[in-house]
């Protein structure tokens, strides 16, 4: 027993250890792995599509001499969203290329709007970060301008919750809440809905651009007054909704109700420069769907996969460290210093160690043979 009980000691002293270790592992992963993984990749690589058809005012015309607006035009909106420096392990500057196109004509003439945005955010509540100074480019042969983001745009923060978030408005450049609406579900995973809505805009007072604020005869307006000079300014206006994955923060899909036009009164829209509703197509829902997943995977392996296996596995070896350490106690336990715990039988030795003369055969008293004198031999063992 004694001779078995070392190799024992050692695999329970390294059992022991093994399900403390797993243990231990156990309570960090969550809590030093997860913090990590909640937090926009610095390798963002975003393109979203949405398409609609729409009402657009055909700029050639008006410069022709008459406000002609196409009707049921089909129209796309492209944004490329990549991350560009300064980013690091708090922050990310992104960079968002967008675009309007009326895809029934080719070239510059179907280009309808088009904007480069940057804006650098934090890393886990994608809120713009102090000062929150950002640029807005509307045109390449123009130097951007800086423009003060103070709200959510390209995605939501980590664990995101029912209520209204601060959403920058770009076209508007404006900051106004958006407001949670349900809990829903799009192609099987959860989302939370959120809309806003923004009243009409002034846009030649966001952006002096020359087409912001027009002085045409009202006959080019289509407007009582002939030859007389009429001038409008252009309104925006805008219904936003969008359903993101509440886990991840990722926009799983969006939609805009777009309406420009032009008028002297912002109550009496007079002629439409562009009137549509664009929601993302099936393909940028998938693809948004498929990377919601893969954050929700991560975050679940690290969070609760990977940490309850291995408390499973550390009190499995813990528990079996300790029991196999008292089994080999309790077989030592008889054991003494200078011997075996029980002597072998014919030893001589009694159980508390005085000599037992009952069972000591090392030596034979001689017998006396009266009739001879003399002594005999003792009688040899058998």
């Amino acid at each position: 027993m004694a001779e078995r009980s070392g190799p024992s000691r050692i695999l329970a002293c390294i059992l022991v250890g093994l399900g403390t270790f797993l243990l231990a592992v156990a309570v960090l992963i969550p809590a030093y792995t997860v913090d990590k993984l909640k937090k926009t990749p610095l390798d963002l690589e975003v393109t979203t599509v949405a398409t609609g058809n729409g009402d657009v005012l055909d700029s050639k015309a008006l410069l022709a001499g008459k406000a002609e607006v196409n009707t049921n035009v089909p129209i796309v909106a492209q944004r490329y969203v990549i991350t560009e420096q300064p980013s690091d392990a708090d922050v990310i500057s992104l960079q968002a290329g967008q675009s309007v196109i009326r895809t029934d004509k080719q070239g510059d003439s179907g280009l309808l709007t088009a904007t480069v945005d940057r804006v650098t955010a934090d890393r886990v509540s994608s809120m713009p970060v102090e000062p929150p100074v950002g640029t807005i480019q509307t045109a390449s042969n123009e130097p951007a301008e800086e423009v003060s983001h103070t709200g959510l745009q390209y995605k939501w923060p980590f664990d995101a919750e029912k209520k209204s978030y601060p959403y920058f408005d770009l076209n508007s450049r404006s900051t106004q809440d958006i407001n949670f609406v349900e809990e829903t579900e799009i192609n099987g995973m959860k989302v939370y809905h959120y809309n806003q809505k923004i009243e009409p805009v002034d846009l030649s007072k966001v952006v002096p651009a020359p087409t912001n604020k027009l002085t045409l005869p009202a006959a080019t307006w289509g407007v009582p007054g002939d030859q007389q000079p009429v001038t409008m300014v252009r309104w925006y206006q805008n219904e936003r909704d969008i359903w993101i994955d509440p886990v991840t923060g990722v926009v799983i899909k969006g939609q805009e109700k777009l309406y420009q036009y032009y008028a002297r009164d912002k109550a009496k829209p007079e002629v439409t420069v562009l009137k549509v509703t664009l929601p993302f197509d099936e393909n940028t829902i998938e693809y948004q769907i498929g990377q919601a997943k893969d954050g929700q995977d991560k975050l679940s392996l690290f969070g609760r996969t990977l940490p309850i296996v291995a408390g499973i596995l550390g009190a499995i070896a813990l528990i079996a460290g300790i029991v196999l350490g008292l089994r080999g106690g309790r077989g030592n336990k008889g054991a003494t210093a200078g011997g075996p715990a029980n002597p072998p039988t014919g030893s001589g030795q009694a159980p508390n160690g005085d000599h037992d003369w009952t069972s000591d055969k090392t030596e034979e008293f001689p017998t006396v043979n009266m009739d001879k004198g003399g002594f005999t031999e003792p009688p040899r063992q058998q």
